[in-house]
């Protein structure tokens, strides 16, 4: 039987000050489903908010690129809900449709090679290694 979610009227303190954060920190009314499975485990949740905060904040990648890559390897790993979610993400800081097309067109090209050179066991080329 799956796990239910903790709202926010039912969640600990500790549990309540990530989701506050995640709240301001988004600067939405209520935080996502994903957060709220996550609060079964305070730990977890604090741990993981954290680290998303810290990896998706502007750094020499801006939010349009980490979120579009995100849109990617979710796509790439088959996960429904970060596929949604990330491309919400990636729409709100200026993804297109077409820009939305042009990833998932690389995502799926770079698929497929990627199995390919692995199938073949094609070895990298000197001039590639760093």
């Amino acid at each position: 039987m799956p796990t239910s979610p903790i709202e926010y009227a039912d969640a600990s303190p500790a549990v309540r000050a990530v989701f506050d954060d995640i709240k301001a920190t988004r600067n939405v009314p209520d935080v996502n489903n994903f957060w709220k499975y996550l609060a079964r485990d305070p730990a977890l949740l604090t741990r993981t908010w954290q680290s998303v905060k810290e990896v998706m904040q502007p750094g020499a990648l801006d939010a349009l690129t980490k979120e579009m890559i995100y849109v990617a390897v979710s796509v790439t790993n088959g996960c429904d809900y970060c596929i949604a979610s990330h491309t919400a993400g990636a729409r709100k800081a200026g993804m297109t449709d077409a820009m939305f097309g042009e990833l998932l067109a690389v995502v799926g090209m770079a698929n497929e090679t990627n199995r390919l050179a692995n199938g073949y066991r094609v070895p990298v080329d000197a001039a590639f290694e760093q």
